[in-house]
C-alpha cells in the first residue's frame, strides 16, 4: 500500500486528509487512529492568525456543499506551538499547507516551518490571491504559479507538493510551470468557484456571496484534470474532489494518481479515510494485485 509522493516521502498508503476538512487533526483524538492515515493535511496556514469570513459561511448544496471560510486559522506560530507537538505525540504523518497573499510570504512561512521537527512536507495553496498584483489569484496564471513555488523551494528542503485551482482554462499548464519551478508533486482539485441563493428571502445563503464547492458533485471535473495533468507531469499526482468511499479514491488512482485526499467526507463520517483505506486494500485483494502503485495510471483508453 507505500506510495512515494515525491522528494523521498513514503506514505504508508495513498490517502490522506484534505486540508480545511480535518481540521488540525488534533480534534479528532479519540475517534481515528491518525497513525493509520497515509498522511494528515492540516488546515491552511497563514504568517499570522485569520479571522476567516463573518458568516454564515457554509451551505449545502446537491451532492456537495459551499463553503467561504476564509481561511480562518491560528497562525504559523501557534500551530508550532499548540498543534504540533500533539500531532506528533498521536503519531500523525503531518503535511501542513501554507496560505500567503505575497511572494515573499510564502518563503517566509516556509522557513518557519522547515525549522520545525515533525512536519513530512509542505502543500502550497495557490489558490489565494496575489495582493501585489491586484488581487489575481497565484494558480490562475502559470508564470506567478511558477514564482510562488520557486519562493517555496528555495525557503524549504522538505518535499514540496503544489495544490492547483480548477478555476483555470488549462490545468496542466499551470502544472508543468509548477514542475519546472521546483514542486515535487501537485495536489488537484481545489474547490470549484459556486454561489447558492436563498429564493423565499432573494439573498446569497453565504455571507460572502460566492465560495468554493465541493464534494461528490465535482469528481467528474476533477477526475478528468487529473487524468489531463497526469499525462503531462512527470512528478506526481495527488487526486482531490468528491472522494466519498474507496471506488472513488480507486478512479482516481486508475487515471494517474499517485495518492489522494479525502475531504467533505469528513464532513459525513469521521472514519471515511479509514473505511476508504481498508477498501482499497480489499480491491487489491479481490483483483489480486500486490501492490498498489501497480494501479496507478492503470486507465485503458483503448480497447
Amino acid at each position: 500500500m507505500a506510495v512515494n509522493i515525491g522528494r523521498g516521502l513514503m506514505l504508508k498508503n495513498p490517502v490522506m486528509t484534505a486540508s480545511g476538512t480535518f481540521g488540525y487533526g488534533t480534534e479528532y483524538e479519540g475517534l481515528v487512529d491518525l497513525r493509520l492515515m497515509g498522511a494528515v493535511i492540516v488546515k491552511g496556514l497563514s504568517l499570522r492568525p485569520r479571522a476567516g469570513n463573518p458568516p454564515p459561511r457554509i451551505t449545502e448544496t446537491p451532492a456537495g456543499m459551499l463553503n467561504s471560510i476564509g481561511l480562518q486559522n491560528i497562525g504559523v506560530e501557534n500551530f508550532l506551538k499548540e498543534k504540533l507537538p500533539l500531532l506528533r505525540d498521536l503519531g500523525a504523518t503531518v503535511i501542513v499547507n501554507v496560505y500567503a497573499e505575497t511572494i515573499e510570504e510564502f518563503g517566509e512561512i516556509c522557513r518557519l516551518l522547515t525549522k520545525a521537527k515533525g512536519i513530512a512536507a509542505l502543500e502550497i495553496n495557490i489558490s489565494c490571491p496575489n495582493v501585489n498584483k491586484g488581487g489575481i489569484a497565484f494558480g490562475t496564471v502559470p508564470d506567478l504559479a511558477g514564482e510562488v513555488t520557486r519562493a517555496a523551494r528555495t525557503a524549504t528542503d522538505l518535499p514540496l507538493i503544489v495544490k492547483l485551482s480548477p478555476n483555470v482554462t488549462a490545468i496542466a499548464e499551470i502544472a508543468l510551470a509548477v514542475e519546472q519551478a521546483g514542486a515535487d508533486a501537485v495536489s488537484l482539485i481545489n474547490t470549484l468557484t459556486g454561489m447558492a441563493i436563498d429564493v423565499e428571502r432573494r439573498v446569497p445563503k453565504l455571507k460572502n456571496i460566492i465560495g468554493g464547492l465541493s464534494g461528490p458533485a465535482i469528481r467528474p471535473v476533477a477526475l478528468r484534470m487529473v487524468w489531463e495533468v497526469a499525462k503531462r507531469v512527470s512528478i506526481p499526482v495527488i487526486g482531490i474532489g468528491g472522494i466519498m468511499q474507496a471506488e472513488d479514491a480507486l478512479e482516481f488512482l486508475i487515471a494517474g494518481a499517485r495518492a489522494v485526499e479525502v475531504g467533505t467526507a469528513n464532513f459525513i463520517d469521521p472514519q471515511a479515510s479509514i473505511k476508504i483505506i481498508a477498501g482499497i486494500r480489499d480491491y487489491l485483494s479481490r483483483h489480486e494485485i500486490k501492490n498498489v502503485n501497480s494501479l496507478i495510471g492503470s486507465i485503458m483508453t483503448t480497447s
